[in-house]
């Protein structure tokens, strides 16, 4: 595996772990106010730029390309400056979609990195 490969495979572990546990802590205090939404909203401990998105609702029979799609929306409408902005973006996905949409969360976010990255070092 190259450096290259081996750093991504690095950063993507350490991603996924920070947005598991933030998820987890998000749940927690969910379960301990006891509150039923019938709305996707954000979690409360959303802050700068996304905190005043709108979230959408949608049934997809291509749920990569989807949200790959709505990922560079949101990067493009909203703007994405830097890596804690896209941990925040990654981690509002994580938390408003249930665990069977995450291997496609991850795999558009990875798809998105590594397009960025080739068309930098292009």
């Amino acid at each position: 595996m190259d450096v290259v490969a081996e750093k991504a495979e690095e950063t993507k572990r350490e991603l996924m772990k920070k947005m598991r546990k933030k998820v987890k802590r998000n749940n927690e205090n969910k379960n301990r106010l006891s509150r039923i939404s019938f709305s996707a909203s954000l979690p409360d401990d959303v802050h700068g730029v996304f905190a005043d998105s709108v979230c959408a609702v949608k049934i997809s029979m291509d749920p990569f390309s989807e949200m790959r799609e709505s990922i560079m929306e949101m990067i493009r409408v909203v703007g994405v400056h830097d890596w804690s902005e896209m941990e925040e973006l990654v981690y509002c996905y994580i938390a408003l979609n249930s665990s069977e949409v995450h291997g496609f969360i991850e795999d558009a976010f990875l798809s998105l990195c590594s397009s960025f990255s080739s068309s930098m070092n292009s």
